[in-house]
């Protein structure tokens, strides 16, 4: 949504309103009174509008708090309600195949939404309980859906998922209590690619993060403004995080779309003599430093996160944090995406992993004998 071309991410009076006429008009077209969600689920859409003299709730115009286009004009609600029940109605009459498409997408959502009314009830019944005594959530003070929260705050909360209880410590241990929360994972989660979003009910691990986050009815009221893939950097870790990803890009894109994901860089290598440490993120890194502390300093490869100290960690994610975020380009098409990466495993997919396949050596001691051991630990 824009106003006066300024990207309002937090929405407002206009989208508001827009999602209210979309409904009403879809409803009135149809001549049935179908679910608002069911109407919703069908449609992406992009509003921009002109105000004279807006006002926004925040400093950051990020959301539109006019309730008028003009001193002299009607309110958003009712302009944009006008401009949808006229237009859309006639776009509708003269595309029939666009109607019907809409239409058979409202009946499928509707089939779906049915299908796990009884599971949800129950699934968020248990999660209330959960919530209450939540061993994988370690919160913190402030949330990004805070309105009274300060915005400098609320632009650095962030959620991090951890792998197991010793990754997790370390985190919650050094992490800012004010902005940084640790949602700790048991394991690999499900690969949920093809799934129905019943399974997000089902799982007691994606239930309860998804209301974590507070996003089961979309990501107005996300709770945090990042969301932190936190894995070792190891093959049980990058498999994590790929699942992880398949969850937030199959049954929630919009988190992905609007730049809410993201994953945390740690160091590889540690390097240190008797004066000084360097933490090293890359091989060149670890070179580099070898180089600049000379006469064999002692070098120590971190496999796993749990293995860093909290007095360490909390430098890893402090004012320094190194975050990658995940984008999306506007030509990935996330359906054929996820069934190349995730779907059978095809032929396709079996050429590419050999064409891009790279073998990590451990890290290479001075000893002799400890290279022989690293090298057929690698092998």
């Amino acid at each position: 949504s824009f106003v006066n071309g300024q990207y309002t991410t937090q929405g407002g009076t206009h989208l508001a309103a827009f999602r209210e006429a979309l409904v009403k008009s879809i409803r009135e077209f149809f001549k049935k009174d179908y679910d608002a969600s069911d109407i919703r689920q069908s449609v992406v859409a992009a509003i921009s509008i002109r105000v004279q003299e807006p006002v926004f709730e925040s400093q950051t115009k990020t959301k539109l708090g006019s309730q008028s286009v003009g001193p002299d004009g009607p309110t958003v609600r009712t302009f944009i309600n006008d401009f949808l029940k006229t237009d859309l109605d006639n776009y509708l009459h003269k595309n029939p195949a666009t109607a019907d498409a809409i239409l058979k997408r409202i009946l499928q959502s509707e089939r779906e939404r049915k299908e796990i009314s009884g599971i949800k009830k129950l699934a968020n019944e248990r999660a209330k309980k959960a919530n209450l005594h939540n061993k994988k959530l370690r919160d913190c003070r402030v949330h990004y859906d805070d309105p009274k929260a300060n915005e400098d705050l609320k632009a650095n909360t962030m959620l991090f998922l951890t792998e197991g209880d010793s990754a997790s410590g370390s985190i919650t241990k050094s992490r800012d209590v004010q902005t940084q929360a640790v949602f700790s994972l048991r394991g690999k989660p499900l690969n949920c690619f093809g799934m129905t979003k019943k399974v997000v009910y089902e799982n007691e691990e994606f239930n309860l993060l998804q209301h974590a986050l507070n996003i089961e009815d979309g990501i107005e009221n996300l709770r945090y403004r990042k969301i932190v893939i936190a894995t070792d950097a190891d093959v049980d870790g990058m498999h994590i995080r790929l699942l992880i990803m398949t969850y937030f890009l199959q049954f929630f894109p919009d988190l992905v779309k609007n730049g809410h994901l993201f994953i945390l860089e740690t160091p590889l290598f540690r390097v240190r003599n008797k004066k000084e440490t360097i933490y090293c993120y890359t091989d060149e890194e670890r070179q580099r430093a070898i180089h600049k502390l000379g006469n064999k300093p002692e070098i120590t490869r971190f496999k796993g996160l749990g293995e860093i100290s909290p007095e360490e960690f909390g430098g890893f994610i402090g004012e320094d944090i190194r975050l990658e975020p995940i984008i999306l380009n506007k030509e990935t098409k996330i359906a054929d995406l996820l069934t190349f990466y995730m779907g059978k495993n095809t032929p396709d997919r079996q050429q590419f992993i050999i064409k891009n396949l790279k073998i990590e050596k451990d890290l290479a001691l001075e000893d002799p004998k400890a290279n022989e051991t690293n090298e057929e630990e690698a092998a």
